[in-house]
């Protein structure tokens, strides 16, 4: 008998709670096939975050009244009738490529809550969850994690996530990006290499601050050294600044001689395939990109990370999430519209509009399904720093790859872009998407630090974008 049939985890609330999973594993069965949505072998999760404003990108609200409609134009797209932020123009040009959902909502309009809610996938929040402590184990498993453990049988890591964690300013981490009550074992593999710049947002080196007053980025690299950590270490660490495949090369020959001499367990397995496949090790070395490709990327963290995340896949990882920014870089509670227009829209235009160039030309994009989106909106109303504040009820969400048939826009908002009219989507219908995408079984389960078991699935996955 193992620790899962052992009477002492069966309780009344278990019960309930098997019923109700039960229930919800009884509709995805019978709500459709998956014809209708994303099919994949890769998923690019692109995590804007901080929160960027939809109705001055791609829900835009032209007919809206003044102290709400913003300073942008609207600018048409490839798709008639869909238009975009006119800082947007190489999205523009490349619409037949994705589509939109412009109705997905949280429940919250705080930064930790909706954090842990948009990268765990789940809106309910834990007994013992605090925004203040983390990452903790009280928090629920991060989609790498539960990715990670779901196909956890694979030659290289499953998950990535990169350059760098979700945090604010003064350093504190954002909940949802660890494995929490999954346990410590069942962590992605997080790459966090961006050079540390205190300060700065945005596409390092063009940093910026909030404020407007003059800023140089705090370092004299894009990347840094980087730490490559797998569940349980299997890294050593090497004194003196090195290049990025100077450090991967002597990883390589300290994890095959440790190879060598003794088994290995499963992640130490999936670091050595890491640092001796060719193909993997290389797509760290992007910072050494021919010039025309870092131009097309753009030479900064947004651009390169996203450059990484191909390669990555191209290697065979499954799921690879960039964090394009710190907390505060799509925060943009003052200078909305200088810094959309100056810092942020420009470098994410040029680096997404690569990498889907870059999918297409090397064949992977039917395999990849790439999704784009941060932890909320922004407010209808400008607030008096020309800023937008936090906005749980609506956000946009970009869908390329995968079988996603490109110009079409899901779901609506009201006439200021605050309220979801049609098609209200969540956490956990996105998150239900990748799971299917990739492949993991709808009754699928995960054990938590005690041994309970939990649904991985909690919500229907997107139809509609096929």
């Amino acid at each position: 008998m193992n620790r899962l049939d052992t009477p002492r985890f069966i309780n009344r609330r278990q019960i309930l709670k098997g019923t109700a999973a039960g229930a919800l594993s009884a509709t995805l069965a019978s709500s459709g096939a998956a014809a209708d949505r994303p099919t994949a072998k890769s998923v690019i999760f692109v995590f804007l975050t901080g929160g960027i404003s939809h109705i001055d990108t791609f829900d835009m609200k032209p007919e809206a009244p003044d102290g709400i409609r913003g300073e942008f134009g609207s600018i048409a797209t490839r798709t008639p009738g869909v238009q975009v932020c006119e800082h947007l123009p190489l999205l523009a040009q490349r619409s037949e490529m994705w589509s939109q959902l412009r109705s997905m909502a949280t429940d919250s309009s705080g930064h930790e809550p909706a954090c842990h809610m948009m990268l765990t996938g789940r809106r309910d929040l834990p007994i013992g969850f605090s925004v203040n402590d983390s990452p903790s184990p009280n928090e629920w498993p991060t989609i790498p994690s539960v990715i990670t453990y779901s196909l956890r049988n694979t030659k290289l890591p499953p998950a990535a996530v990169l350059p760098e964690p979700s945090v604010n300013e003064a350093g504190r981490v954002r909940p949802g990006q660890y494995a929490g009550r999954m346990g410590s074992q069942w962590e992605a593999w997080h790459i966090d290499i961006a050079a540390k710049c205190p300060l700065g947002n945005g596409a390092c080196p063009d940093c910026f601050r909030f404020e407007g007053t003059p800023f140089e980025h705090a370092a004299n690299a894009i990347y840094d050294v980087p730490v490559l950590s797998l569940p349980e270490g299997g890294h050593s660490r090497f004194a003196g600044r090195v290049g990025l495949l100077d450090y991967i090369h002597q990883q390589q020959r300290s994890l095959v001689r440790r190879s060598e001499v003794g088994k290995f367990d499963r992640q130490r397995r999936q670091a050595v395939n890491v640092l001796t496949d060719p193909k993997t090790s290389s797509a760290f070395d992007i910072e050494n990109a021919d010039q025309a490709t870092q131009e097309r990327y753009g030479k900064n963290k947004f651009g390169l990370s996203l450059l990484m995340a191909k390669r990555l896949v191209e290697a065979g990882v499954k799921y690879v999430q960039v964090n394009l920014g710190k907390n505060s870089s799509w925060d943009t509670h003052r200078r909305n519209f200088v810094n959309l227009k100056d810092n942020l829209l420009p470098p994410m235009d040029r680096g997404m509009s690569a990498m889907l160039d870059d999918l297409t030309e090397s064949g992977l994009i039917d395999d990849t399904l790439v999704i784009m989106t941060g932890e909320f909106g922004r407010t209808p109303k400008i607030n008096k720093d020309a800023g937008r504040d936090h906005w749980g009820p609506t956000n946009t969400v970009l869908f390329a790859g995968g079988g996603v048939q490109g110009g079409r826009v899901l779901g609506a908002t009201d006439h200021i872009a605050g309220e979801v009219t049609d098609f209200r989507q969540t956490p956990e219908n996105l998150s239900a998407t990748m799971y299917e995408a990739l492949g993991i079984p709808r009754d699928a389960h995960w054990a938590d630090v005690d041994g309970r078991p939990h649904a991985v699935y909690h919500g229907v996955p997107i139809t509609g974008l096929t």
